[in-house]
């Protein structure tokens, strides 16, 4: 196989190593080329190094090489992979956290939803634009895979922008069902059949049952649900947290709504008026503090990155090598989990806004699946973030300041117009290399 993989951001912690390690373990992929693309030369070297290692380890016919042009890396390509941030990463995201709540604005986390995920939003899509512009024009008929955040705004303001491109987000999120519903359901994962949806990080379990007898699960999820989520250590991303850490919006929306949600108060909590008054503040605050350690320091800790490398261990960190050895095989695979636009796939949901939903996977792309009979009470949630989602893109691609304020406006936990106009002020002149180009 010579097909051509291009990993954008590659200089990346956890998604260039993760991603390569995934596709050393393909055997539908040996063979393929492997371009690693990044700004950042020091860093794109290190990825260069330790991949060269794992391809050596692994005994697999990959071609691997680095460079920091971008026309050269894309020319030729036929999958795009594209993980970047810009700037001082940690440096920003504390900013778009705790600088709205001095002016009373009571957000959680601050990475995809919230005033937070309003200005980290408008810093990443415009050089985002920029790579999908050169892919345009250097391989216009790529499959495009985005991990970068925010999902949601991201993908919207792609499919506004290059409405051709066969671009799609994707998110492991999905993979705690997996983890998850095994133990509830007391069956293996094989034996699970099912379907959740939503928002990228607000999604929701709409319906499982068992493989074997058809039986729905959901009876014995409800009964175990109290004792194991106030229990359950969460060990994502290698943070081990304390029993229940990180429950109390994800309790409320299972009270309220009867839906397990797939995610956790961090980032379900972005997207909700009412989520500060339950949420779990001091998890959420050791998972970024410890992320936040794990990732500045990735590369001073070998034990960090050598478990990529085991070539005993199957398991794969990300979906992307499945899909792509599905469309190389044309196998009509179904995904759990995609973010694409909105084609009625979610009724109570405005066509375009882009919905996290599963899809099957075939040699012309990734196609989604719709849900039948969302539950319009819980859609209501989801809805809240329409208007933002199509503010921020319009204000990204036109620059404007003023399309940007009232983005922040829409953004459910905006509820003082003048403290809004002084925070998007302080955030344009202390962020004003990635927004001053808002005018």
């Amino acid at each position: 196989m010579s097909n051509r993989i291009v990993l954008i951001g590659a200089g990346s912690t956890n998604f260039g190593l993760g991603v390569i390690a995934d596709f050393f373990k393909s055997e539908p992929l040996n063979g393929a080329e492997i371009v690693l693309y990044d700004i950042n030369s020091s860093k794109l070297q290190n990825t260069l190094k330790i991949a060269l290692a794992y391809k050596e380890k692994s005994n697999r016919n990959f071609e691997v090489s680095a460079t920091t042009s971008i026309k050269e890396a894309l020319t030729g390509a036929k999958y795009c992979l594209i993980s970047i941030e810009v700037g001082s990463r940690f440096d920003l995201w504390d900013q778009d956290w705790k600088i709205p709540m001095q002016y009373g604005f009571n957000q959680i986390y601050g990475e995809n939803g919230g005033p937070g995920g309003l200005f980290h939003s408008l810093r990443i899509i415009p050089p985002i634009l920029e790579i999908c512009g050169a892919i345009e024009r250097y391989c216009p008929n790529a499959f495009i895979f985005n991990f970068s955040n925010p999902m949601q705004r991201i993908c919207h303001a792609v499919s506004v922008k290059f409405p051709d491109l066969k671009f799609v987000g994707l998110c492991h999120e999905i993979k705690s069902m997996q983890r998850q519903l095994p133990i509830l359901m007391e069956t293996g994962y094989d034996n699970i059949e099912y379907e959740a949806g939503g928002l990228n990080h607000f999604s929701i379990l709409l319906n499982v049952k068992y493989k074997n007898n058809g039986k729905d699960g959901y009876p014995i999820i409800r009964e175990k649900f109290e004792e194991f989520y106030s229990n359950l250590v969460n060990d994502h991303e290698g943070f081990i947290s304390q029993p229940g850490a990180e429950r109390g919006v994800f309790f409320e929306i299972f009270k309220h709504y009867g839906y397990l949600p797939i995610t956790t108060d961090s980032h379900l909590g972005e997207y909700i008026p009412w989520a500060y008054s339950v949420a779990d503040h001091q998890a959420i605050l050791d998972f970024y503090e410890n992320y936040k350690r794990k990732c500045l320091g990735f590369y001073n800790d070998t034990g960090a990155y050598e478990h990529f490398f085991d070539p005993q261990n199957h398991n794969r960190k990300e979906m992307v090598a499945a899909i792509i050895e599905h469309i190389e095989l044309d196998s009509g695979y179904k995904i759990n989990a995609v973010n694409l636009p909105n084609q009625n796939f979610i009724n109570c949901i405005p066509d375009g806004i882009v919905v996290e939903i599963p899809a099957i996977v075939s040699k012309s792309g990734v196609h989604g699946c719709p849900l039948e009979n969302y539950p319009a009470e819980f859609g209501s949630l989801l809805n809240l973030q329409t208007g933002v989602i199509q503010l921020t893109t319009q204000a990204a691609i036109q620059k404007s300041r003023k399309l940007a304020y009232l983005a922040l406006l829409s953004e459910p936990v905006v509820d003082d117009a003048k403290s809004a106009e002084r925070l998007l002020n302080t955030m344009i002149s202390v962020q004003n290399d990635h927004l001053g180009y808002l005018i």
